[in-house]
């Protein structure tokens, strides 16, 4: 979502603070601005559009400082305006603030303010904050615990940095469900959302935990926990070559991704999920601030998609149907373009791309615009993409640059996207206790962690590898939510290494693919711990009376009673359902890269595909 970069310095921090936002900017934003403290108070520029915009506005009318912040702003709350863009001032001036995420009590914190007099001069959540710091300071207090009293009244998700002008050298940051670094130098510190933009002036890093507060100063930083404890800091030296467009200490883009996904999928998943001690519940606003009132009218989705995105669709169908209760049916956008498609009575379109420039994809919207559905939505990575900007509403994943051809780590977060809004509609309409609310982001919490022990098997999964590189063909076999893992499973293999592959639900073996059986013939299964697996089990047991060989990768919880006998069988720590497709999309995307890797082919740009189609 938005960017943010700060820093305090001996130095003037303008040009830092400036190249920090560049950084950022391959995500996509509509307004930009900074502010820094100078001579006792504080300057501040903001602008519409991109941040070459921001750095001419500062040519004509040039500020300096040696402790500032800067922010690049993707609208939620108010259009793209100098008015809504960051930094927010207090009405004196004294203070100056950037937030990233949604404060979910806004409006009520507005309308208390107003009734005291406060004047807004924004659309924004966020100017309720430096409001809230400003009515509220005592000078009496240090710096962190004037914003810890404010913290206290706001619910949702951000991440903010705050300066005041009687601290001249000193930031406050705080994480609360969106991500904040901390970059260290040599007399100077940094704050930012994204190390991507600290990167030219350090490659020293602390990450903030969740409900961490940090007083960031020229010569230290001193870190509170959530229960207002002092803690230590972890500083993790980067390497300098370690950068989105760098592969760092992988041999391909392809396997950085792949290992950048239990990261990528927190931090899509951190800004819509709000907790109030051991309960958790699902910011819908993260959809739109409408989203809310929309979503309690819908009575059909709608997702059209291409390639990767059309399976993610597939997945969140089973998801949206079993807990929201809400009929779906998933679309190619190439095809559903060109027949006449019966429009259900309040039926949500749902968008997903990448690149948010896919051609197909972007037509289907574009004429579903012109058609009788309640709304549109976009889910994608690239938040100045045509999709977001023409959908009505739209959900940014934060998978990052993602630059292998063949999509890896954006699956993933699509899918985390795709559960956040399961539970958005489900909550919206009341098919939600808030027990179960709670229960099922807890579970998508775990999800990080079951997917770094998944490649915790990279090596065994290489091994494994080497059984295909003489092989022209291969099935992929799942059921239930796991065929569209299998689908993607089977893309990712003949997208990169070139063999032939296919996908089907296990039970369609003997309604004619089970003809191509026999001992050349290798099986990729899923098994996850589900009411099918039963099932799933009789269909491997007809390959292998056939004389085909296995490859299972199986949940922990059932692999010892799983009867058949696999070739390789590749055990997957015990998985909760709802996180399963997640899970084990993981081993199917490394055991493709390792062929291909065996097999010498591009990993990286497979031959005849590109990134973004934007092409019909």
């Amino acid at each position: 979502m938005c960017g943010i970069v700060g820093a305090v310095a001996k130095r003037d921090v303008l040009g830092i603070l400036l190249e920090g936002l560049k950084r950022l900017e391959y995500r996509g934003y509509d307004s930009a601005g900074v502010a820094l403290i100078h001579d006792g108070k504080i300057e501040r520029s903001r602008t519409v559009g991109k941040v070459n915009t921001l750095v001419e506005a500062l040519k004509k009318a040039p500020i300096s400082g040696s402790t500032g912040v800067a922010h690049t702003r993707w609208a939620t709350h108010g259009e793209p305006s100098v008015k809504n863009a960051h930094p927010h001032m207090s009405t004196v001036g004294d203070i100056a603030i950037v937030h990233n995420g949604i404060i979910e009590n806004f409006a009520e914190l507005k309308e208390k303010l107003i009734k005291k007099g406060i004047s807004f001069s924004s659309q924004t959540d966020t100017e309720v904050i430096v409001h809230l710091l400003a009515d509220s300071w005592d000078h009496k207090a240090g710096f962190v615990d004037n914003v810890k009293k404010v913290l206290s009244k706001l619910k949702g998700a951000y991440g903010l940095c705050v300066i005041h002008k009687d601290y001249p050298d000193q930031m406050v940051a705080v994480r609360s469900g969106s991500p904040i670094v901390i970059g260290y130098g040599i007399g100077e510190n940094f704050i930012s959302s994204d190390t991507l933009s600290l990167l030219p002036v350090t490659n020293r890093f602390s990450y903030l935990d969740e409900g961490d507060i940090a007083l960031v100063g020229l010569d230290n930083v001193v870190a509170y926990d959530q229960s207002g404890q002092e803690t230590t800091l972890v500083i993790e030296e980067l390497d300098s070559v370690k950068d989105a467009a760098s592969k760092g200490r992988f041999k391909h883009y392809m396997q950085k991704e792949i290992f950048e996904q239990p990261e990528v999928i927190e931090n899509t998943f951190s800004s819509g999920i709000f907790e109030d001690g051991d309960h958790r519940s699902v910011l819908v606003e993260r959809f739109g601030a409408n989203a809310k009132a929309l979503f309690s009218e819908v009575e059909h989705v709608r997702i059209v998609a291409c390639g990767t995105s059309y399976h993610a669709g597939m997945v969140a169908k089973f998801w949206i149907e079993k807990y929201a209760g809400i009929s779906v049916d998933v679309e190619i956008a190439s095809e559903i373009r060109y027949r006449e498609a019966v429009i259900p009575k309040k039926s949500l379109f749902v968008t997903v791309s990448q690149s948010g420039e896919t051609a197909d994809t972007l037509a289907a919207l574009r004429q579903a615009k012109k058609k009788r559905y309640l709304s549109t939505l976009a889910i994608c990575n690239v938040a100045n993409s045509s999709l977001v900007r023409e959908a009505d509403l739209s959900f940014i994943t934060e998978a990052g640059i993602e630059m292998g051809v063949a999509s890896t780590k954006a699956f993933t977060t699509q899918l985390t996207a795709f559960i956040l809004l399961t539970l958005s509609l489900a909550k919206s309409q009341n098919q939600l206790t808030k027990e179960k609310e709670s229960e099922l982001l807890k579970t998508l919490q775990e999800a990080p962690k079951l997917v770094k022990k998944v490649l915790s098997l990279d090596k065994e999964i290489e091994r494994l590898s080497m059984d295909f590189v003489e092989k022209h063909h291969a099935l992929f076999l799942g059921r239930g939510v796991q065929y569209p893992v299998a689908l993607e499973g089977a893309l990712k293999l003949k997208e990169i290494s070139y063999i032939h592959a296919e996908a089907y639900p296990a039970g369609e073996l003997k309604h004619g693919p089970l003809a191509l059986v026999d001992r050349d013939m290798p099986i990729i299964a899923v098994a996850p711990n589900d009411m099918l697996l039963e099932k799933l089990e009789s269909n491997l047991q007809e390959v292998q009376a056939r004389g085909g060989e296995l490859y299972v990768f199986v949940d922990h919880a059932v692999s010892e009673n799983l009867n058949i006998a696999a070739k390789h069988s590749f055990v997957i720590e015990a998985v909760p359902e709802l996180i399963a497709p997640i899970v084990f999309t993981i081993p199917l995307q490394l055991f493709s890269y390792h062929v291909a890797v065996q097999k010498g082919t591009d990993v990286d740009q497979p031959r005849n595909l590109a990134k973004s189609v934007t092409v019909e």
